[in-house]
């Protein structure tokens, strides 16, 4: 359902456009370091205009000193030492130059994209539960890695060197109209060629880069899913279908880094080539000027082209031409970190999950009359507290009492997935949902955890409608014990605390205790200080889970939701366990999903969903009794699947 959607956004063809508005907006993070762009800017004015002074010397080297030298009898070599010395010292400082506005840009580049990453990244945080159902893991992570690194490329290399280049085109251009007006005027017109050509080759090559990074996100997305499942394809000897996969995703980038790069590659060589010609018909049409005696007009006048003039002209050409295929040469940098900025820039401007509730959950203390004050202190008792518009404010405890009133949910439009849900969970009570895969039982809970929104009817809680609540606080008064367990790098005592961080030692271990978690962490090679990596790889399923109830366990919260919490438990295991979470589950109202119906037997309340409909609802009992479809599952087999 989400892949097509993420498909069909990728092949949307104004991806293929960069938008003249994203380089403004990357330029806007370097604006913290004007001071030291300004320093830069320097540095590179200075690089440029000794290159620019080294042709112009190469004139005044051949005119005064060696051609004078030629034609004395005993030259004095004196005269052209010091002024090689002059120009040796002016070759340093261009070089010093260069080295440090490299090292600033290198500087600044990094910081710029620590920013990006920390926005990006405080940005996803605050993205629905729905952008990563519709997006794969990899192709996200696509832009921490790629797309940023051709943002590094373009702020340290191409952004300096562009205008380095476009500062000694400038400087060159009027350094050559100081020499020669008529062969200016023909390398101008060469260059305006020069440029043509390069547009059309950048033209084609942006298009083919965009394309790259996109293809570049999919492969990525494409291997992160099958370094998760590498299980389940060495079960089902999926392997070659995996290749398969692989190669068409691969040779779909393959095709576009090729093109990419194939006038990338191309556009250096044919600007170098080009400069050669400009190079030689320059030559000729100086010497040509020199020996027929033509009158040769420069800026400040006219005169007669001498072997000094054309000599730095010719070098003056060279200088030229090398920018203008450097320039060129970065458009396809530049294009291609755009490219991955447009990714970087649309992941942020991702709609966050929006939350309008104002309704807070805060610890209470109860006097002997009955009433509830807050406290910043951990009492075990909570209450909503509750604002209003006139003014003043009402606490309510919170009791865990819990009503749906006929809801409807489709995850995508037109394509209802729960239908007229009605339920009511009275608070300390157990409800079990029942029913095969895709009835819609985890749906129910992602409504509670308001993940996603409900399309029609209320969702009530302590007779407070959840759209006024705020979703942390909501989530807050609701633990979770998920099917998938997802355990962090660091030490189990560490996983555990994440549940509660200011829990102590003795919380989190009592927790592991309650949890029935206590006896295996203890033979761990560094019992509660033990390093967990690679998502808990070390450890059993069983062992995992565990851990995770025990991180349920220490955060206390007054609602408990067990999604599938023992499936991946034996049964000795979870006999174990169950003495745990029964009094986990004491005094709280519980949401239970599960497939073993030994697990739902002792619910107070069961729902047993169907096509997304709750088709028949009571305890054990009297659900037997009814002989209906929960009746057919436990004699038929005590599995739902």
């Amino acid at each position: 359902m989400m892949r097509g959607v993420r498909n069909a956004r990728n092949t949307n063809p104004r991806m293929e456009r960069i938008d003249p508005g994203t380089i403004k907006r990357l330029l806007s993070y370097l604006k913290p370091y004007r001071a030291r762009l300004t320093v830069v800017v320097l540095c590179i004015l200075v690089s440029s205009l000794v290159g620019v002074a080294s042709s112009l010397f190469l004139k005044t080297l051949i005119n005064d000193y060696i051609t004078p030298m030629l034609e004395s009898s005993s030259p004095d070599f004196s005269g052209l030492l010091s002024a090689v010395i002059r120009m040796g010292c002016v070759y340093l400082c261009g070089v010093l130059a260069a080295l440090f506005y490299n090292r600033v840009m290198a500087t600044i580049a990094q910081n710029t994209l620590r920013t990006i990453r920390d926005q990006m990244f405080e940005g996803m945080q605050r993205l629905p539960i729905s952008y990563f159902d519709s997006n794969t893991h990899g192709d996200i992570m696509s832009h921490y890695t790629n797309d940023t690194d051709t943002l590094r490329q373009m702020i340290s290399q191409s952004l300096p060197q562009v205008f380095s280049s476009t500062v000694t085109i400038v400087s060159i251009l009027l350094a050559m109209l100081a020499q020669s007006l008529p062969l200016t005027g023909l390398v101008l017109v060469y260059v305006m060629l020069m440029m043509t050509v390069a547009r059309v080759i950048a033209g084609r090559s942006g298009r083919a880069f965009v394309r790259q990074q996109q293809s570049l996100g999919e492969l990525n997305g494409y291997i992160e899913e099958m370094i998760n499942g590498q299980r389940v394809i060495k079960v089902f000897n999926h392997e070659s279908q995996s290749e398969a996969g692989f190669r068409e995703r691969n040779e779909t980038w393959r095709q576009n880094a090729a093109q990419a790069n194939a006038f990338a590659n191309m556009l250096m060589p044919i600007m170098a080539a080009m400069g050669y010609f400009l190079y030689v018909t320059v030559a000729v049409a100086g010497g040509i000027m020199a020996i027929a005696g033509t009158g040769n007009i420069y800026l400040f006048g006219k005169n007669v082209l001498d072997l000094g003039t054309i000599a730095a002209f010719l070098t003056l050409t060279r200088n030229f031409t090398n920018p203008v295929s450097q320039v060129s040469n970065q458009i396809n940098s530049i294009i291609m970190a755009l490219a991955g900025a447009k990714r970087v820039f649309a992941l942020m401007d991702e709609k966050p999950e929006t939350d309008e509730g104002y309704v807070t959950l805060v610890n209470a203390k109860e006097d002997e009359n009955g009433n509830l004050t807050e406290t910043e202190e951990h009492t075990g008792l909570w209450a909503w507290k509750h604002p209003h518009r006139e003014g003043g404010i009402t606490y309510r405890k919170l009791e865990g009492h819990v009503v749906m009133d006929h809801v409807d949910f489709a995850y995508v439009e037109g394509k209802t997935v729960l239908h007229d849900i009605t339920l009511y969970a009275e608070p300390g009570q157990k409800v079990a949902f029942v029913g095969a895969t895709g009835a819609g039982k985890t749906t129910i809970t992602n409504l509670l955890t308001r993940f996603y929104d409900i399309a029609d009817g209320k969702i009530r809680y302590d007779s407070i409608n959840i759209n006024k609540i705020k979703k942390a606080d909501l989530r807050r008064s609701l633990g979770m014990v998920l099917q998938d367990v997802n355990l962090f790098t660091g030490t189990v005592m560490e996983n555990i605390r994440y549940g509660k961080l200011d829990a102590t030692d003795e919380e989190c271990i009592a927790a592991a205790k309650l949890s029935g978690a206590d006896g295996f962490i203890r033979m761990l090679p560094q019992g509660y200080d033990t390093m967990l990596t690679g998502d808990g790889s070390g450890l059993s399923q069983g062992q995992r889970q565990l851990i995770s109830i025990a991180r349920a366990a220490v955060a206390d919260p007054p609602v408990m939701i067990l999604d599938e919490a023992t499936s991946s438990i034996d049964t000795r295991t979870e006999a174990i366990v169950q003495k745990g979470m029964d009094r986990l589950m004491k005094g709280r109202t519980v949401f239970v999903i599960a497939h073993r119906l030994s697990t739902v037997m002792i619910s107070d309340v069961i729902m047993v969903l169907e096509n997304g409909r709750i088709i028949e609802r009571g305890n054990h009992e009297k659900l037997i009794a009814d002989r209906g479809k929960y009746y057919q599952l436990y004699t038929g087999a005590f599995e739902l699947e």
